[in-house]
């Protein structure tokens, strides 16, 4: 059941996306051809307009195919040294105009992390967590390295600061430390009633490059939290806050993505992704419906804003592509050659090609690892 729970949210954030480009190309007058629910064998289709609406076999997203698309190539062919693109065609347009058209899908990735996160925020949820109070890890396990004992903390501290972070459960410490890999970390602790602080130099995971201080959570302390509903306008600002946080954590995590020494690790397939929204969604409605809602919407806003990030990167054949292409045409207020975008296509598949296998290999390594903490 997780799988189609999986499927199903990563299908809508794909579609969603594409919606994006689909609305913006209507908006700048660029005709689109095609529209699908799905990819592949086109199981039913009806035309509307100048529009063919499909609904494809396989449902991972979908696709919008916009006139001129490839008018580059052909004009490539011809052994011209422009672009020839009909007027409501994605090359007949101005270069402004097919900026915001890709421009318009990540956008609406983004539009969805905050609807999600403000609804959150209005309807609430309870969640289950460890408190800050932790356990020295070399305690438990002696071979590891603890950079906390090292800086002075001790077992039984209550971490209530990170930075000028507010410290409220063993959660809150992990999303603080992860994304602060071989960092100074300033960490304030309860000690008995005294408030006492320090600076840890966190250590790098060589798996997945994360951040780690070398705690464990108190496992008698885990508790029932309550996140508090708030009313329509504050739940829309503390949407905004936290899209803009998410999108600050993403940023940071493929920079760390560069720096680890086992990126395998570190990269999620389309398999990995849909078995975690999957088993994210189905424990949260083992824990009632508005968790279960919650969780769904939550870990799709994770997802959601990764597309948004990852999009926009300067790569061809993504639309931080296509995007970067047509800065340098109003910059320049110069066509870019059909030869030059044909042979930088190879660059952007090369990429793709490279974090497909990437993610295939995490993909594995992630199932295989699954199965092996299952038959120990």
């Amino acid at each position: 059941m997780k799988i189609i729970y999986g499927l199903i949210c990563l299908f809508f954030l794909v579609l969603f996306h594409e919606l994006g480009h689909f609305l913006a190309a209507k908006l700048f007058g660029v005709t689109v051809e095609s529209f699908s629910i799905g990819f592949g064998p086109v199981l039913f289709h009806r035309k509307h307009g100048t529009t063919d609406y499909r609904l494809s076999l396989i449902p991972l997203g979908g696709y919008c195919g916009m006139k001129g698309e490839k008018d580059f190539v052909r004009s490539l062919e011809s052994g011209l040294d422009h672009i020839e693109a009909e007027p409501d065609s994605m090359y007949g347009v101005s270069s402004l105009k097919r900026a915001a058209i890709a421009f318009a899908g990540p956008l609406f990735n983004l539009f969805f992390t905050f609807l999600a996160l403000t609804i959150i925020s209005i309807a609430g949820y309870t969640y289950y967590a460890y408190s800050s109070r932790i356990t020295l890890a070399d305690e438990l396990y002696p071979e590891m390295h603890s950079a906390a004992r090292k800086a002075g903390l001790m077992t039984g501290d209550i971490i209530t600061m990170v930075n000028s972070t507010q410290i409220n459960n063993f959660s809150d410490l992990i999303q603080e430390i992860t994304v602060r890999p071989d960092e100074d970390v300033k960490i304030t602790v309860d000690r008995e009633g005294r408030t006492l602080s320090f600076t840890v130099h966190t250590d790098a995971d060589k798996d997945t490059g994360t951040g780690k201080i070398g705690v464990t959570a108190d496992s008698s302390s885990l508790k029932e939290y309550e996140a508090p509903r708030l009313p329509f306008f504050p739940a829309v600002w503390n949407g905004i806050k936290k899209t803009g946080q998410s999108v600050s954590l993403t940023v940071q995590g493929i920079a760390m993505l560069f720096k680890n020494e086992d990126i395998k690790g570190s990269v999620s397939g389309p398999a990995q992704i849909v078995d975690r929204m999957g088993s994210a969604v189905k424990d949260g409605f083992s824990d009632g419906i508005r968790t279960g809602f919650a969780a769904m919407l939550d870990f799709m806003a994770v997802i959601s804003v990764s597309l948004f990030v990852m999009n926009l990167l300067p790569v061809p054949v993504l639309d931080g592509g296509l995007i970067l292409f047509a800065v340098i045409e109003t910059a320049t207020r110069r066509k870019l050659p059909p030869k030059v975008l044909y042979y930088i296509q190879f660059v952007g598949i090369a990429f793709i090609v490279v974090l497909f296998i990437l993610g295939f290999t995490g993909d594995i390594h992630y199932f295989k690892n699954n199965m092996r903490s299952v038959t120990q």
